[in-house]
């Protein structure tokens, strides 16, 4: 039997606590506004005061939790300041008439709620009492809706930027703290000029806790910023190429965040890339730097000048030859953040990194080096520092001869043509030109025909297990050559949302979702969403991590790793294989509403963090799967746009974070996009999924759609159907099915092996990727019996949602009803009943409702018998028509008492109806026990 996993609740809550705490990323502290000094009196002013944002919305924030520890929770909790509370009644006060507004449906969430107006009044009577005013910003975007450049949105609005000027007239100490996912407009700076400002961003349920730390001293800030802020989200290189509904053009190229203002626009930085201020300060300084067998070797001196005890980040970066393919003036290339260092004290730090991060891909053939990474010849100078800006020169060196640092061949190139940037060298700045981009010039089909695997020839069950291939009794192309046409179709067919087979309310089940694939013994694996906690629509609580963004700029692999791990057990509780995430996107522009998921707009900053989540949940034996598997830089139309983007931009800029986490971490999960990359839809891109992910990376993993996704062969339509296509580029499931054991979405997979557009050798390909994965999972250790138990210590006991001691039982046939219409059916509403059934046995239960929102909605509704989540009912847009949703469920119990839980906004609940399939004294023993299906 496995060891037993212990889950201390309190370290897992100190652990996110210590992140919240590091990444927030302080950007002004004049006149010594921060810390807080011991009782110091402070008036809150902003009603996300009262109404934390945890995370961004969609499915990467959608964590159940019993309580969000929100600011003035956290600065309350600390013991070390006096909140001022007649302030706060008059929030509380004006709140009964002005209600928080959570929005209706999927992808519907506000950016911004309501403000109260602060007059002189009110501020002038707050300042008598108090030391210090904390103005407390909110916003959130997330999946399906992007941000908007609007007051409210990116910009403030009229009322926040009033209560902002007020306060400021009345208050010597204002400090502005910006409780988002992504970076806003901070005109505010000039216009009101606060004392200090902070990013204290999305920190899951502990935020208040980790912020509170920060503001009150026990921690100095230390966090980074992740991103440049410009001056105006017209200074984005990316801004005029993004929105367009069908089509967005990467013209800016490899020139993305700083990497364009260092290089062309300096003076239209507010905030540098990787800038961020402390309590104390820092001399950093050179011992010694050096080139040695192809690596940068340099060491570091970081001691501690100021008076309080702190961390420092040491970031280097790049300056390369701008030789014949142009190149940014900065690039990170190794980072290290030091330990907690007390006042006089020094710690030395040594950076190891290779020339390839050095390198440059030649798309074109412009230096004789067509489709290969190259070190030109010429200069290269490396800076180190505390931000992109203020880095300092530490070495120098030469290369005479041009190098090849890896040899590729052309893959996933543009068909289209268009203008990409570059720069021009004019005295000492360099200008903005164009060029034409390096089209494509291979066909794919012709590749994937050219490198069909061969197929296994077809024995039929002979008895070989999976468990046989684990102990090395078999080979895995023994075990498939057992699969039927039907298994291999089955095997590729996700299964959820809220499937029967898994964990109740999670996002999918995957592997042996037939009863063939199960006599094979494979097992069913569980998907859930993150990557901000697991998103159990069942109602269940879990743990709401910090977000993306707040990780890194944490600039802090080691916590990151250290949190995720507690991650890992907790998923081995709930039976879950694979979060869905990291995400690792690049931050291509700040109204992307999906940012808070992603890291930066950096890759590199990308790929380590994301690599040290991936080691944290392999702790424990389950995994992450990086998304969206690339260019997904736009929610608006995110099924339907199609991002153009030259290769060496892809290469260099959003291939690298995946590239690194495969290369360093083994991530073993891949998530195609909704949309296409140079025309083709993702999941059925041979390039993408085969020959740069399998055939150059070496990736050993799966790869799945995103849920409900389409897919296309070039120059066709984009469907839902089109599995072949999926299959033919190694893309191995599809996310996801209503049923996984037959065809229930007219997909045309074995039509497609008849009519030979599609061989069994693809088929089998995937069904082996997939069963290698399975074999290495938690779920085979269950199958096995032998999955260590988890054991969760310190975890305060959890609400219960609702109330059903009035309950009362009513006598039910083999047929009945209940009504649900009687009421509002919006996000966390709860319809209880209970039956005294004449008849126990397995029930088919049908809950009918309507939704007018569109195909991609998810809208859980889970139903609990006797307190345990049992079977989720998911609907998605129906166009307003009435549509029923079923689940088998055995009701072992004559006394059953069931909660039905609405997990969204967006439904409108008509009824639920239950008619007995089978009696219990007909079900055999072994089955009564199964969840439902």
């Amino acid at each position: 039997m496995a060891d037993k996993i212990i889950l201390d609740w309190n370290e897992y809550l100190d652990t996110a606590r210590k992140t919240v705490a590091e990444g927030c990323v302080l950007l002004k502290n004049d006149n010594s506004a921060l810390p807080l000094e011991k009782d110091c009196r402070v008036a809150v002013f902003g009603r996300i005061g009262t109404h934390y944002y945890k995370s961004g919305s969609g499915s990467g924030g959608m964590v159940n939790v019993s309580k969000v520890v929100g600011i003035i929770d956290g600065l309350k909790e600390s013991g070390s300041v006096i909140i001022d509370g007649k302030l706060e009644e008059i929030y509380a006060e004006w709140e009964k008439t002005h209600p928080y507004d959570k929005g209706f449906g999927w992808g519907c969430d506000l950016w911004s709620q309501e403000e109260m107006p602060i007059n002189d009044a009110i501020a002038a009577d707050a300042a008598s009492r108090n030391d210090a005013a904390i103005i407390i910003i909110g916003r959130t975007a997330g999946e399906d809706k992007d941000n908007i450049n609007e007051k409210g949105g990116y910009l403030l609005s009229d009322t926040e930027d009033a209560m902002i000027g007020t306060v400021r007239r009345h208050f010597s100490r204002v400090i502005v703290l910006l409780n988002v996912g992504g970076i806003m407009d901070m005109s505010f700076v000039d216009k009101h000029s606060p004392d200090a400002v902070m990013y204290v961003w999305q920190g899951g349920m502990t935020g208040g806790s980790g912020t509170a730390d920060v503001l009150t001293g026990k921690i100095s800030p230390c966090g980074k910023l992740s991103d440049t802020i410009a001056y105006s989200i017209d200074n984005y290189p990316a801004h005029k190429y993004f929105g367009d509904e069908n089509r967005n053009f990467y013209c800016e190229d490899i020139y993305v965040g700083y990497r364009y203002f260092e290089t062309f626009a300096k003076d239209k930085v507010r905030y540098p890339f990787g800038y961020g201020l402390s309590y104390t300060n820092f001399d950093i300084s050179l011992i010694n730097g050096e080139i040695s067998d192809g690596k940068i070797k340099i060491e570091i001196s970081v001691k501690n000048t100021g008076s309080f005890s702190g961390k420092e980040v040491v970031q280097i970066y790049a300056e390369c030859p701008q030789g014949k393919l142009g190149k940014p003036l900065r690039s990170l290339i190794s980072f290290k953040k030091t330990d907690l260092l007390s006042p006089d004290t020094e710690q030395r730090l040594i950076f190891e990194t290779d020339f390839s991060y050095l390198a440059s891909y030649d798309d074109s053939g412009i230096t004789g080096h067509k489709s290969c990474f190259v070190l030109e010849s010429g200069t290269y100078n490396i800076y180190a520092g505390s931000d992109v800006r203020s880095a300092e020169k530490v070495l120098s060196f030469e290369i005479s001869d041009l190098i090849v640092t890896q040899q590729l061949g052309e893959a996933l190139a543009p068909v289209l043509p268009f203008d990409i940037m570059r720069p021009v060298k004019n005295g000492d700045k360099y200008d903005i030109s164009f060029i034409p981009v390096s089209v494509s010039t291979i066909d794919m089909d012709k590749t994937r025909a050219e490198n069909l695997c061969e197929e296994i020839t077809y024995t039929g069950n002979v008895g070989i297990k999976l468990c046989d291939v684990l102990s090395g009794k078999n080979t895995m192309n023994e075990f498939i050559a057992q699969m039927s046409d039907d298994d291999l179709s089955c095997i590729i067919r996700g299964e959820g949302m809220g499937s029967p087979k898994v964990t109740p309310g999670t996002a999918s089940a995957f592997g042996g979702v037939s009863d063939g694939l199960l006599k094979l013994g494979i097992p069913v694996c569980c998907c859930d969403d993150g990557p901000s906690g697991m998103r159990l629509d069942s109602g269940a609580k879990a743990f709401s991590l910090p977000i993306g963004t707040l990780i890194a700029c944490t600039f802090n692999p080691e916590l990151a790793e250290e949190l995720f791990a507690f991650t890992s057990a907790e998923m081995v509780s709930n039976k879950v294989e694979c979060l869905l995430g990291p995400g690792m996107n690049i931050h291509r522009h700040p109204l992307n509403g999906r940012n808070f998921e992603y890291f930066s707009e950096d890759p590199y900053l990308t790929g380590i963090m994301a690599s040290a989540e991936i080691k944290g949940l392999k702790k424990h034996g389950v995994t992450g799967t990086i998304k969206h598997f690339c260019g997904n830089n736009q929610e608006k139309r995110r099924h339907f746009i199609d991002s153009v983007i030259s290769e060496r931009a892809l290469r260099e800029i959003y291939l690298r974070g995946f590239e690194m986490a495969v290369k360093l971490e083994n991530a073993d999960s891949v998530m195609t996009t909704y949309g296409a990359v140079n025309g083709l839809w993702t999941a059925g891109s041979y390039d993408l999924n085969t020959t740069i992910l399998r055939n150059e990376w070496g990736f050993k993993g799966i790869v799945m759609t995103d849920w409900f996704a389409k897919i296309n062969e070039r120059g066709k339509e984009a469907v839902t159907t089109n599995f072949a296509a999926m299959i033919r580029s190694q893309n191995d499931i599809y996310m996801v099915c209503p049923d996984g054991a037959y065809n229930s979405m007219g997909d045309n997979t074995l039509e497609s092996l008849e009519n030979g557009s599609l061989t069994r050798g693809e088929l089998q390909r995937c069904a082996a990727n997939l069963c290698e994965f399975i074999m290495h999972t938690q779920a085979m250790n269950r199958f096995m019996k032998n999955a260590p138990s988890v054991e969760i210590i310190n975890r305060p006991d959890e609400d219960t949602d609702c109330d059903i001691s009035n309950l009362k039982f009513k006598a039910a046939g083999t047929e009945f009803s209940e009504p649900l219409d009687d009421r509002d059916s919006g996000m966390g509403a709860n319809y209880s009943f209970a039956y005294e059934l004449a008849t126990p046995g397995k029930y088919e239960i049908a809950v009918t409702g309507s939704s007018e929102l569109g195909e991609l909605a998810q809208i859980p509704c889970t139903l609990f018998v006797g307190g345990l989540p049992l079977a989720t009912f998911t609907f998605t847009g129906t166009n307003g028509q009435y549509v029923n949703v079923t689940r088998r469920l055995v009701l072992a119990n004559p006394h059953s008492v069931m909660r039905l839980n609405v997990g969204q906004n967006g439904v409108k609940l008509k009824s639920i109806h239950f008619k007995l399939i089978t009696p219990l004294e007909q079900i055999p023993e072994e089955e009564r026990y199964i969840l439902a299906e």
